[in-house]
């Protein structure tokens, strides 16, 4: 029994830690497609660069980990304005079909550079030493670097929520997700809104794929593996909703946990089968808003 507990905390523990960085990532997904309208499939091209700009910074240039995590952040964010402006926005009155081939496209290129610039090989990541080791509590040892990612990212979600919910952006942000016709009607300048929440959607999506470099590996096929993970994460929690895609990641996270620990053989089926069922019987979701 005393085994069965231990296995149980551990696997909570570590599920809570990986649903904590497919939030952080699938947010931003949630929010632009809710917002936006586009079916944005790159989203994972921006969580792959965020975990090279990581690596690239802490083993080539030797750049403090704070530091390096960033310019994940910022670096992801600033590509990102230059790809809305270029490319995404020519193609939000496109449909639905054609998104999602200029995405699967950008995800082709994406892979390709990646493997031409670190090859195939999965990237290691040189963790600083304050982040490496057991941490203590409640009598039992925990993975330093575990814990760092459950606190920070719920740091990072608490802001995020204070953002969304008590800030004049939030609001408007809000307003044009239930209407936007109506937001454009009262003054609100959409199209640099699309810009500023896009790009700090892709730049989340950067520093979730940075905070989960040592968890999730980074190699250039990691757009194309990760991809059905985060849009779990948004179709079970809904478009558009902050508090959906967190129940759902934490969801998931755990499951998927669970899964690989005390049923290998079944692997990720449960989870897709657990989603089948049900969006049969929520289509939009957990907190998703009924047509």
């Amino acid at each position: 029994m005393e085994a069965f507990l231990s296995s149980l905390v551990s696997v909570a523990f570590h599920g809570v830690a990986f649903g904590m960085i497919l939030y952080v990532i699938s947010v931003g997904l949630s929010v632009t497609m809710g917002l936006m309208g586009f079916t944005n499939l790159a989203h994972g091209v921006f969580a792959m660069a965020g975990g090279y700009i990581l690596v690239s910074s802490l083993a080539r240039f030797q750049i403090p980990f704070p530091l390096a995590l960033f310019l994940s952040f910022a670096l992801v964010a600033l590509a990102s304005v230059v790809l809305e402006r270029l490319l995404y926005s020519r193609l939000y009155g496109a449909s639905e079909l054609e998104q999602v081939l200029f995405t699967i496209g950008l995800i082709f290129m994406s892979v390709a550079v990646a493997r031409l610039i670190y090859g195939t090989l999965q990237q290691p990541v040189l963790l600083p030493d304050y982040l490496k080791g057991q941490f203590s509590l409640l009598g039992r040892d925990f993975p330093a670097y575990r814990v760092f990612l459950i606190a920070f990212s719920g740091a990072m979600i608490a802001a995020l929520w204070f953002g969304v919910e008590r800030t004049i952006w939030g609001a408007m942000v809000r307003a044009a997700v239930d209407n936007r016709a109506m937001a454009q009607s009262i003054g609100i300048n959409t199209k640099r809104l699309f810009t500023i929440t896009f790009a700090i959607g892709s730049g989340l999506a950067g520093l979730g794929g940075a905070l989960g470099a040592d968890i999730v590996a980074i190699q250039p096929t990691y757009p194309f593996e990760q991809l059905v993970y985060f849009l779990i994460v948004v179709s079970v929690g809904g478009l558009g909703s902050l508090r959906g895609p967190f129940v759902a990641a934490l969801l998931i996270g755990i499951t998927d946990t669970a899964c690989k620990y005390w049923l290998p053989e079944v692997g990720a089926f449960f989870i897709y089968a657990a989603t089948i069922g049900l969006l049969l019987w929520r289509p939009a979701g957990l907190f998703g808003r009924r047509a």
